[in-house]
């Protein structure tokens, strides 16, 4: 077998495996958390995720603001607006809750 052509195979073999794994994780994970409880260290798309809506809906309809270059967590959130945490928390349940009725109406 020639070496190149051996090593090769075998780096696609390897990152073959690994996006195999990545994709198996994910999925498992994501099996695993829906429907989630609403937590400070959540940000909005890791609830958008498990609450299968877009992140960019509940950031509207809760009064957050747009992520400034990276996601926030709801406590950095609270901190941000000089509010208890538990306030961000209940106008992103809210939001959740409106977005899902409105999914499940017919």
């Amino acid at each position: 077998m020639r070496p190149v052509l051996g090593t090769a195979f075998v780096l696609a073999c390897a990152v073959t495996v690994f996006f195999i794994g990545q994709f198996i994780w994910q999925a498992v994970y994501w099996a695993n958390h829906r429907d989630v409880e609403v937590r400070p260290w959540m940000t909005v798309g890791y609830i958008a995720r498990s609450w299968d809506l877009r992140p960019h809906e509940i950031d509207q309809m809760a009064g957050l603001p747009a992520p400034p270059g990276h996601p926030l967590p709801l406590i950095e959130i609270a901190r941000m607006r000089n509010v208890p945490v538990e306030d961000v928390i209940a106008e992103v349940e809210a939001a959740v809750a409106t977005l899902r009725a409105r999914q499940t109406a017919p």
